[in-house]
């Protein structure tokens, strides 16, 4: 059997933290992180190459532009990617990199942990091992793999704080499982036989979650700073129409300025449908903005990112939004 060579990427997180005064800082490398798990020399070979250490609240967008640089400049050396990462931002680097690495023929993996590699009873060792297995073994296209379950990148959420579960997959069903080092495959990803690689992404995209009585004035501010906004409405979506407010002309000055506005729900299940009511229907049958539908908002952001640094021309995001990438949409736009 021809041995595989997977390159593990390591870029920070709490899988590679120590304690200091100050609390969990990721400190240990890629090397490090290997020493703990020897086994995996006997499923494959890995190189390692540390690109960042960071805590994942401080991963921004053009950390996700070096790592798929990283990944491209050395696509042809391996056979899979494994990339270690924490939590807490992990469901945005995975979208990000579905639409900055598209079609990808080999595996690239996030994973990372709850807690620490050398804390006892690590969750560590575990989500590693079984990346790497994936790697192998699995199919192509960016995923996560965490607590044994495989979940589309530009599905997943992180529910969990704190358990082991920390990650669901959202409106889409988990694309494998991994138990006692086997493999279950249910679904595979779309291919191409090369993957599309993107270098450009625009990170003047902002996200306003409403509550009741949030001020419009909020939706000029946002994007007067802003080339597009994804606002968060309530249920199946929606603006308010309150005594004062000024929701609808406040994106509708926004819309003719050119800025590209995305309509979602904070509810994380089965997706927005402006159509249902009329706090919806009026935005959805007299202004040019996009519908997130069943996205997650991580992708809806990401993917929002990927159009701009490729255009401002509505008609255009408008096509690229509701083209398919990495299943992130299923719904189809009916406008």
């Amino acid at each position: 059997m021809t041995v595989k060579h997977i390159l593990m990427i390591g870029t920070g997180g709490t899988i590679a933290s120590e304690k200091t005064p100050s609390g969990l800082t990721p400190e240990l490398n890629t090397e490090q992180l290997l020493s703990f798990i020897p086994g995996i020399a006997d499923l494959c070979h890995v190189d390692c190459l540390q690109l960042y250490s960071l805590d994942s609240t401080n991963i921004c967008p053009r950390h996700w532009l070096g790592l798929a640089a990283a990944i491209r400049d050395r696509y042809d050396d391996y056979d899979g990617f494994v990339i270690a990462h924490g939590t807490d931002t992990m469901a945005y680097t995975a979208a990000a990199l579905s639409y900055l690495v598209q079609g990808s023929p080999k595996p690239i993996v996030l994973t990372g942990a709850q807690k620490p590699i050398w804390f006892d009873g690590t969750d560590s060792k575990r989500n590693l091992t079984d990346a790497f297995l994936y790697a192998c073994r699995g199919c192509g296209g960016v995923q996560i793999v965490f607590n044994g379950r495989v979940i589309l990148g530009t599905r997943a959420r992180k529910t969990y704080s704190k358990s082991f579960r920390a990650f669901s997959s959202v409106n889409y069903p988990d694309l494998a499982v991994v138990q006692d080092g086997r493999l279950l495959q249910y679904m595979r990803c779309t291919c191409y036989p090369r993957p599309v690689f993107y270098n450009t992404l625009d990170d003047r995209v902002s996200l306003l979650k409403l509550i009741p009585g949030t001020s419009s004035q909020l939706i000029d501010f946002m994007l007067d700073r802003s080339d597009g906004l994804i606002i968060e409405s309530f249920g199946v979506g929606g603006l308010p129409e309150y005594h004062g407010s000024e929701f609808y002309d406040a994106v509708r000055r926004g819309v003719e300025r050119g800025k590209i506005v995305v309509m979602t729900t904070q509810v994380p299940n089965e997706g927005s449908d402006l159509t249902v009511y009329h706090v919806g229907g009026r935005l959805k049958s007299t202004l040019r903005l996009l519908e997130a539908y069943d996205m997650t908002t991580e992708s809806a952001v990401a993917k929002l990112m990927w159009i701009l640094g490729q255009t401002r021309d509505f008609d255009e995001a408008e096509r690229l939004f509701y083209r398919p990438v990495a299943r992130d949409i299923l719904c189809e736009n009916e406008s």
